[in-house]
C-alpha cells in the first residue's frame, strides 16, 4: 500500500503523534498537509520530549523525509525555533526535512489581524493567535498571499511587501475601531529584511514537494500523511464557525500536497477514549464537575501550543461515527484508555435530544449543536491499572467491553488501544 493517512476523529489532541511514531519506521516519508503552528504535539526522542507545533512528527526519524506540504501555512521564526530545539537536543535535522515552495507564509501582520479580531467579544472564535486564519484568508483572496518560494527572490519579495504592507496597516487601523494605542503597524522594508534573513536559513529545506512525493510514489516508497488538528475542526465539515481554516480531513491531502486521493489506501482514525475540546464552540458531553476535573488532571489535558486547559467530556460516539464516515476510515485506534481507570461507571453519548426530538445523526452547525442534549448509554468502569497491559487478554473485562462498544457504535474495527504515552504501552487488537 503506497500511502496511509492518520487522522484525528474528534476536536484534535487525540494522540495522533503516537500512532504516527509507531508507523513511521515502516515509511520513508511523513507528510503534513494542513494547518500551521497551531497543531501542537509532544514527541519523544530517547529520554527527551519535544513540544512541536509546525514540524511533522516524523522529523525525529533521521531515515524518514519529513514534508511540510503546500497546504500548510508557515511562520519562519517558528520553523527555525523548532529546528533549533531539535538540533540542540541532539536530533539530526537536515535534508530529512523539506518544506513546499508553494506553502504560504505567515507575517506579523497576520497575528495582529487575529489579535484585533479576537478582541471583539462578539466575533471571538477562540483561536491560538498564531495568524493562521488571516494567512489562509490572504491565500484564498489571492492579492496579498506570499508563498515560501517567493522568499528566495529578494527584489520580488520587496516589491510584494511594498504593495501589501500599506494595505495591511490601513486595514488594521480600521479594525482597531479607534483603539489604536496598542496597535502595531509595519514597515515593508524592515519586514522584508527580516524575512530575507529567515530565507537564508530555510533555503536548504525549500523544494517542490509535490514533485518529490510523486517521484517517491512512483519509486514504490511508503508515504504516511499526518493530519493536523481534528476532523471536527475541518473548515467545511466541522462545527463551523468554531473550526480551523483548513481541511483537516483526509480530503485535504490532494489539495494540500498534490497527491491524488487514490494513492491513499489506508486511513486510520484516531479516537481518544473520552472527548476534549479547546476554545469556544459546542461540546455536548462536556463535564463541568469533579469527574471532568479528574480526567483533565490524570490525562494532562492542557494545550501543547497554548497551555490552555482542555474542556473534557464523555465520549461522543455520534461525532466519531460522523467523522469516520467523512474520513473514509478503515479502522480506529482508542487512545488514553488508561486515564479512565478508577471511574465507577462510564458514559457514551449515542444520540442527542434536539428541541424535544431524538436525533441520531450529528448536526455539525454550531448553532444547532449547542442546543443538543446528549443521550447516554452507561457502562461499568474498572479499577485496575491498565498501563502494564500489552495484549487484549490483559485488559480487564469491563475495559475490553468499553473498547468493543466503541467499535460497535462507530461501525469500524479497533486496531490499536493505547494505555500510556510510551511506545510499548500499546495493544495491537488484531
Amino acid at each position: 500500500m503506497p500511502a496511509t493517512c492518520v487522522v484525528g476523529l474528534q476536536w484534535g489532541d487525540e494522540a495522533k503523534g503516537k500512532i504516527v511514531d509507531l508507523l513511521a519506521d515502516s515509511h520513508q516519508f511523513v507528510v503534513r498537509f494542513n494547518g500551521g503552528a497551531n497543531a501542537g504535539h509532544t514527541v519523544v526522542w530517547g529520554d527527551r520530549k519535544f513540544a512541536l507545533s509546525l514540524l511533522p512528527t516524523g522529523v525525529l526519524k533521521p531515515h524518514v523525509t519529513s514534508v511540510i506540504g503546500n497546504g500548510v501555512v508557515v511562520y519562519p521564526p517558528r520553523f527555525l525555533e523548532e529546528v533549533g530545539k531539535l538540533r540542540d537536543g541532539g536530533v539530526p535535522v537536515g535534508a530529512n526535512l523539506v518544506v513546499s515552495d508553494h506553502a504560504h507564509v505567515i507575517f506579523p501582520y497576520h497575528m495582529e489581524e487575529e489579535r484585533v479580531a479576537e478582541a471583539e467579544a462578539d466575533g471571538k472564535i477562540g483561536t491560538t493567535g498564531r495568524g493562521i486564519g488571516p494567512c489562509y484568508q490572504d491565500k484564498v483572496g489571492r492579492r496579498y498571499g506570499v508563498r515560501v518560494g517567493e522568499l528566495l527572490h529578494p527584489t520580488h519579495l520587496r516589491e510584494r511587501l511594498k504593495q501589501i504592507v500599506p494595505v495591511k496597516n490601513r486595514l488594521l487601523t480600521a479594525f482597531a475601531n479607534g483603539h489604536t494605542d496598542a496597535l502595531k503597524t509595519f514597515d515593508a522594508n524592515k519586514l522584508c529584511d527580516e524575512y530575507l534573513g529567515y530565507a537564508d536559513q530555510i533555503r536548504p529545506h525549500i523544494t517542490d514537494t509535490a514533485r518529490l512525493l510523486h517521484d517517491a510514489l512512483k519509486a514504490g516508497k511508503q508515504v504516511l500523511f499526518e493530519a493536523a488538528q481534528g476532523s471536527l475542526l475541518d473548515v467545511d465539515h466541522g462545527t463551523y464557525p468554531y473550526v480551523t481554516s483548513s481541511n483537516s480531513l483526509p480530503a485535504g491531502i490532494w489539495s494540500g500536497t498534490g497527491v491524488p486521493s487514490r494513492a491513499v489506501t489506508r486511513i486510520i482514525g484516531v479516537v481518544k477514549a473520552y472527548t476534549t475540546r479547546v476554545g469556544r464552540g459546542p461540546c455536548p458531553t462536556e463535564l463541568l464537575d469533579d469527574t471532568g476535573d479528574r480526567i483533565r488532571k490524570i490525562g494532562r489535558e492542557f494545550g501543547t501550543v497554548t497551555g490552555r486547559p482542555r474542556r473534557v467530556g464523555w465520549l461522543d460516539a455520534l461525532t466519531v461515527k460522523y467523522t469516520a464516515a467523512l474520513a473514509g476510515a478503515d479502522e480506529i485506534t482508542v487512545m488514553l484508555l488508561d486515564v479512565l481507570s478508577g471511574l465507577p461507571e462510564l458514559k457514551i453519548c449515542t444520540a442527542y435530544e434536539l428541541d424535544g426530538q431524538r436525533v441520531d445523526h450529528f448536526p455539525s452547525d454550531a448553532f444547532q449543536l449547542e442546543r443538543c442534549q446528549p443521550v447516554y448509554e452507561t457502562l461499568p468502569g474498572w479499577t485496575e491499572d491498565l498501563t502494564a497491559c500489552r495484549k487484549p487478554a490483559d485488559l480487564p473485562a469491563n475495559a475490553r467491553r468499553y473498547v468493543d462498544r466503541i467499535g460497535e457504535l462507530v461501525g469500524l474495527p479497533v486496531s490499536v488501544v493505547s494505555v500510556g504515552p510510551d511506545r510499548d504501552q500499546t495493544i495491537l487488537m488484531k
